[in-house]
């Protein structure tokens, strides 16, 4: 177990004084926190197939990670969701998740959830349930094996399937994330959801989001939800729920299944009204807006010296100069919204 920090005492009570809210009035609740710019798997509208990752000291060590994770708690986050890369790859995570897993002991933090690709998921489900993980969002695009290896260069799709599996034997809640891909997938996303929904599983639709410079044209795959959603209508019934996970999805029940359905749609209708989240990347950048260039290095306010005063006035400073919202457009040959891929700001 990693070292703890002077927020280890943070009664609920204490979590909850002065929240987090930035200049426009939100309350900032929601924290994801990247451990990690690898992964296993090189999906093709994530990052490129050759990259190149992070030299080992530029990353946020475990203890760093749950310093500054444990900082938002003191200052009323109360939700943590562990992202990647895919986190399960980096060395002790399973420390760090037990060390954060104390805020849910005392009630300071409500959730601590991970996003996955699922290919080490059967190794740890156990090991996240004990700790306290109640629910993991897992990325799988396809049914169909052939194509799977295609979207993620290379990955063995009965590995993730064994990894949700094991999930929902360890009493987790599953969540299937897709992205709508307009040639790749878009016509089996009927059967994605109604495989997902037989397993007891949600399922989360997710625009293709311009983010970091990849070898394919965004635009030939981009897929409005609006389009999916108005031909999963044209055979099933769709009704509105009042469902939130704290996310950005916005969510249906599929009458004919009986499962839940989430569309998370940041170019055809944005989110960022809502929006109560903020993002840390592996190496101590706080990113408030994932459509925005903005930054602020917590690494360097830590590894300088700073004490827990310091270090939130950091976090404070950062969140009140969170924009309004983002600007994503999709057009041929025009430059991503922002530079770094989705795997190095965290999913």
């Amino acid at each position: 177990m990693l070292s703890m920090t002077p927020y280890d005492a943070a009664s609920p009570q204490e979590a909850r004084v002065q929240p987090l809210i930035d200049g426009f009035g939100r309350t900032v609740s929601y924290l994801r926190v990247s451990v990690t710019d690898r992964c296993d798997l090189r999906c093709v509208y994530c990052m490129s197939e050759h990259m190149t990752f992070l030299p080992k000291a530029e990353v946020l060590t475990l203890e760093e990670l749950d310093r500054i994770a444990s900082a938002f708690v003191a200052l009323g986050t109360r939700k943590l969701r562990i992202t990647g890369g895919e986190p399960l790859v980096r060395k002790g995570v399973m420390g760090l998740f037990e060390n954060l897993s104390r805020h849910l002991k005392s009630g300071a933090l409500d959730e601590l959830t991970l996003t996955t690709n699922g290919t080490r998921l059967e190794e740890f489900a156990a090991d996240l349930a004990r700790l306290g993980v109640r629910r993991v969002n897992v990325s799988m695009d396809t049914l169909d094996p052939a194509k799977f290896r295609v979207l993620t260069r290379g990955g063995q799709l009965p590995k993730v399937m064994a990894g949700i599996d094991a999930a929902l034997a360890a009493g987790l809640s599953v969540k299937i994330n897709a992205v709508a891909l307009k040639d790749d997938n878009a016509a089996e996303l009927p059967d994605l959801i109604a495989w997902a929904h037989a397993r007891g599983c949600d399922m989360t639709l997710i625009e293709a989001m311009p983010l970091g410079e990849i070898e394919v044209d965004r635009t030939d795959q981009f897929l409005s939800l609006k389009d999916v959603r108005r031909g999963l209508e044209s055979f099933w019934t769709l009704n509105e729920i009042a469902h939130r996970t704290g996310g950005p999805a916005r969510y249906v029940r599929v009458e004919e299944t009986g499962g839940r359905l989430g569309f998370i749609t940041p170019l055809s209708h944005n989110f960022c009204e809502s929006c109560n989240r903020v993002r840390l990347t592996c190496t101590g950048t706080l990113h408030t807006c994932l459509g925005r260039e903005d930054a602020s290095d917590l690494r360097a306010v830590i590894r300088a010296g700073a004490d827990d005063a310091g270090l939130v006035d950091a976090i404070r400073l950062a969140i009140d100069a969170k924009p309004q919202g983002h600007d994503f457009h999709i057009e041929r040959a025009a430059a991503p919204a922002v530079a770094r891929h989705m795997s190095t700001t965290g999913g």
